[in-house]
């Protein structure tokens, strides 16, 4: 059995996957990386993890299948080893695959930190949360800020999202210019295009060594800007995890956001300006539960809107970004929280759907009167501008971060709604981020 090479199928959804593959399964001998499966994002299942970034050992690259195969692969293939690779799922969707996969004769595993993150030769503050939508993205915006105006030169890492072709190992966007010309999809241009309009450098791609190699030269902090509610995969020396008081009894059941808890150096409850007092104390419960020994601090998520005289007490279309909406189970975002403090009447986009999106709807009923801006490919991208022609409003306002009207032809009047972090008086996440990176 010592000779035994292991057969190994990774479950993920285009990016903690593939990053765990690359540093852990990419070389070694002791395993055969059969296929990864793909949940959560269309349009994955059934491409190759090309040949140029499997590495030698898999010349012909490896199969992406649907996560609904894996019952059948694994008895087709007499795979030894699951191993699961996502995030932003129950723990009860992660122990209901762990028990398809140990009836059909396999063992199931989970790759820690040791295993898996990256060390850096520059100091690290990793923004990562308890659940998609937290406001991870709008932290690090106000971090990398901070970081500036304390005379460093951070840049962002932001955790991979490569729904476009495979082959970008490093990516690094500086401008508008670079975004729009990189044929990126909507989820990744709302990650990116946030930093970039603040005058900072962004790096991401696939092959999270060459990633930080880059991003060394150029900085003398990273910020890594998380994706879901996923663990880093560079070891950090100051962990902020984002809690959304909105959902405060989440944050223990969510893999692997309760690891995230855990972790932290710094709990930030964001957004308290948007509950009542006791989601907030029943939020801070519930992670004190878990990290006793972590900074709490309290931030407020602040929506503005560039043109609010197109909202006020109209018909409005309401955009927010897709995953926040979808996987992350939130009922909507900035966009709709903007229009109904400006008085507007939120238009049902159900009545407009097509599609892909219709099916989103289908599959994501706690939606809410706002439109997922979601366009992971083509085929989706016309199925949301169809959607917004068909729209009978009087204005559109778009909360994704994503440049929506530079993609589709929006017959609309447009207004932009944006979140801003602000510290609550008594609290500085900036001081005391610095105070950690310092000590």
């Amino acid at each position: 059995m010592a000779d035994h090479v292991r057969k190994a199928i990774i479950l993920g959804a285009a990016g903690r996957d593939f990053h765990n593959f690359n540093v852990f399964f990419r070389d070694n001998a002791q395993y055969d990386v059969v296929a990864f499966t793909a949940t959560q994002i269309p349009g994955i299942a059934g491409r190759l993890y090309p040949p140029a970034l499997s590495g030698a050992r898999y010349p012909l690259g490896i199969p992406i299948v649907p996560e609904s195969e894996l019952v059948a692969l694994i008895r087709a293939r007499a795979v030894d080893d699951v191993i699961f690779a996502y995030s932003d799922s129950t723990h009860e969707h992660v122990m209901h695959l762990a028990s398809a996969a140990l009836a059909a004769g396999a063992s199931f595993s989970l790759l820690g930190p040791r295993d898996t993150m990256l060390s850096c030769s520059l100091p690290v503050v990793a923004v990562v949360a308890a659940r998609t939508g937290a406001g991870k993205s709008t932290l690090s915006r106000y971090l990398m800020a901070a970081l500036k105006q304390a005379g460093r030169r951070p840049v962002a890492v932001r955790h991979p999202m490569p729904y476009e072709e495979l082959s970008a190992r490093v990516e690094r966007y500086a401008s508008i210019e670079d975004l729009l010309g990189a044929g990126l999809s909507i989820e990744a241009l709302e990650e990116y295009q946030q930093h970039v309009s603040e005058g900072s450098v962004v790096y991401a791609g696939v092959d999270y060594a060459l990633i930080l190699a880059a991003a060394e030269r150029e900085s003398d902090v990273v910020v890594w800007d998380g994706g879901n509610n996923d663990m880093p995969f560079v070891r950090p020396d100051v962990t902020v995890t984002v809690l959304d008081p909105a959902r405060p009894d989440e944050g223990a059941r969510y893999f692997p956001g309760e690891v995230n808890i855990r972790a932290a150096d710094v709990l930030v409850v964001n957004k308290v300006n948007t509950v009542g007092d006791d989601a907030i104390r029943a939020c801070i419960a519930e992670a004190r539960a878990l990290n006793e020994r972590a900074d709490v601090i309290c931030m407020q998520s602040v929506e503005t809107v560039d043109r609010p005289e197109l909202i006020r007490g109209r018909r409005v279309l309401a955009i927010d970004d897709g995953p926040s909406l979808t996987h992350g189970g939130m009922a909507e975002g900035v966009a709709g929280r903007a229009a109904r403090l400006l008085d507007a009447q939120l238009v049902d986009p159900r009545k407009y759907a097509v599609g892909t999106i219709a099916d989103a709807f289908a599959a994501y009923p706690r939606i809410g009167h706002v439109l997922p801006a979601l366009g992971y490919g083509a085929r989706q991208l016309e199925d949301l501008a169809a959607t917004i022609a068909h729209a009978e409003c009087e204005a559109v306002l778009i909360g994704t971060p994503a440049p929506l009207d530079r993609l589709i032809e929006i017959p609309h009047p447009v207004a932009f709604a944006r979140f801003h972090a602000r510290d609550v008086a008594g609290a500085c996440l900036a001081s005391r981020v610095l105070e950690l990176l310092a000590s």
